[in-house]
């Protein structure tokens, strides 16, 4: 049997100022490193192989801020295909006023809605186009040889994890909440199969 637990970062500045954040590279918020902290409470009963985060710092000082807390020393793999969706022309901007200017309805269909994108920027189809490939070639066959994972990432390159993971329509993944630094326990059989999938 293998673990795996994923969550995401603690809360961002551009979190904190209602802006669409993507690819920018914004760091945790004090309030984000407290998130840090209990998500790190959260880890200690378990033993981890490997950690991964992806390219932005924000999932990096979350995961390195858990890891300390819980007390592992673990080695740690960074990668761009963990990123957060590319907001493209919407980053930067405040999501009240970006639903003033384009319209409610609109912002909702680029925020939830599975294959379209904002202006210059990725869908969750696009986002899942190259999280899945990865976690495929490089995570899963760690999970095969019983080696156990912990994953630090953002909201929509989860919610692409967790859909593949649990079997989700798109649909059903994008109605699913994920807290900031809310850790999810996968116990997974060698042939991946999931037996548990619970927050912890």
């Amino acid at each position: 049997m293998a673990v795996l637990v994923i969550f995401r970062h603690g809360q961002s500045v551009w979190n904190l100022e209602n802006k669409f954040t993507g690819w920018v590279d914004v760091d945790l918020t004090e309030k984000g490193v407290q998130e840090a902290k209990a998500a790190g409470e959260k880890l200690k009963p378990f033993h981890f192989d490997l950690a991964y985060a992806s390219d932005l710092k924000r999932a990096q000082h979350t995961l390195s801020i858990a890891l300390e807390v819980a007390g592992k020393t673990v080695p740690t793999i960074y990668n761009k295909a963990l990123n957060e969706r590319m907001y493209g022309d919407l980053q930067g901007l405040d999501k009240t006023e970006t639903a003033k200017k384009y319209g409610e309805e609109q912002v909702k269909i680029w925020r939830r809605s599975f294959d379209v994108p904002p202006p210059n920027g990725e869908s969750l189809k696009d986002t899942t186009a190259r999280v899945i490939p990865y976690y495929k070639t490089e995570i899963e066959p760690k999970l095969k040889e019983g080696k156990n994972v912990v994953i630090t990432a953002h909201g929509n390159s989860l919610r692409a994890l967790i859909m593949y993971l649990e079997n989700m329509t798109p649909q059903q993944i994008l109605e699913f909440e994920i807290g900031t630094a809310q850790p999810r326990l996968y116990e997974l059989n060698l042939d991946l199969h999931v037996l548990k999938a619970e927050n912890i």
